[in-house]
């Protein structure tokens, strides 16, 4: 019986897979860089799934399986909300959410050196990338962007701090805006850094705003973009 072909990997995106699932053939994209998130492994040319969900892909070409849970686990590139939760002589402990404590390096800082070490003390909240995440290691972070600038990664002062689903967090950090955040932005003026771990941060010069936009992001997980508008218009009026 001949073997039946992939399908081409645009018609599993954004479709359920389960573990076994083969959603990429590597010798049929050739001169191509791939770039694999969570819940894909490689076996030669063929990109099989390891958990439950849906295939996700962006620009240029980065596959991952998105699914609803609270546990975390760190990919490459990944930018994350860690908590300080030890500090070393060369490095702070960090925890992400993840299998084990990250560690983040004293010199992974823009222009980083023995001489001005930050100082932060144990449960400071830091914005942070995921910079190796080797299976049977501690994922080790950065507070740099890939051209060793310090962007927007540090520490997240004032403000408050939530936990999601890392399908939540997936959500808010998609393009174009998700609807929940358009909504909010339209009307009131705030800060927020989500992590794709599952943590969002939220600042405004008003506690009452804070509040507000933490529980309609919150609420609208499980809600449609039309929903989710309908929503943030509901608590506004409430407030107001």
């Amino acid at each position: 019986m001949a073997a039946k072909p992939l399908e081409s990997p645009a018609s599993f995106v954004d479709q359920g897979v389960v573990p076994g699932d083969v959603v990429l053939d590597l010798s049929s994209m050739a001169n191509q860089t791939v770039k694999l998130g969570g819940g894909l492994r490689q076996d030669c040319d063929a990109i099989s799934v390891m958990k439950s969900g849906k295939l996700r892909f962006s620009k240029p070409n980065k596959y991952w399986v998105e699914s609803s849970q609270k546990r975390y686990v760190p990919c490459v590139e990944d930018t994350v909300l860690g908590i300080v939760v030890d500090t070393k002589a060369d490095n702070f402990l960090v925890d992400i959410k993840g299998p084990a404590l990250a560690f983040l390096p004293v010199l992974a800082f823009e222009g980083g050196t023995r001489r001005n070490i930050p100082k932060f003390e144990v449960g400071t909240l830091l914005y942070v990338r995921v910079v190796k995440a080797n299976t049977g290691m501690n994922p080790e972070l950065s507070c740099t962007d890939a051209n060793g600038k310090a962007a927007e990664f540090g520490p997240l002062r004032d403000g408050y701090m939530f936990e999601s689903s890392t399908s939540l967090s997936r959500m808010l950090l998609s393009s174009p805006t998700c609807p929940v955040l358009e909504a909010l932005g339209k009307k009131l003026s705030f800060e927020i850094a989500v992590g794709l771990n599952g943590r969002v941060w939220v600042n405004a010069a008003s506690p009452s705003t804070v509040i507000l936009v933490s529980n309609a992001i919150m609420n609208s997980e499980s809600l449609s973009g039309v929903q989710q508008k309908i929503m943030v218009e509901k608590l506004l009026q409430r407030v107001q």
